[in-house]
């Protein structure tokens, strides 16, 4: 019977060590989506802010609205 628990125990240590890489290797792969996404959100963020400089370079401010 003794045998029997060892066997059975080395059997959960596999299966969780097997568990253990597989979230080991998802977590991997999150972390290089979080990675790929932040430097996404900087590139449209530096986008964005050079947008509205040109933007607002372009402008007069004593250019009247075209509804008045």
């Amino acid at each position: 019977m003794n045998h029997d628990r060892i066997i059975e125990l080395e059997i959960k240590a596999a299966y969780q060590e097997d568990l253990l890489q597989e979230l080991n290797t998802i977590v991997s792969r999150q972390q290089q989506q979080i990675d790929r996404l932040e430097a996404t959100c900087r590139m449209l963020h530096e986008r964005i802010k050079s947008l509205s400089v040109d933007s607002h370079s372009g402008e007069s401010m004593e250019e009247v609205p075209p509804h008045y």
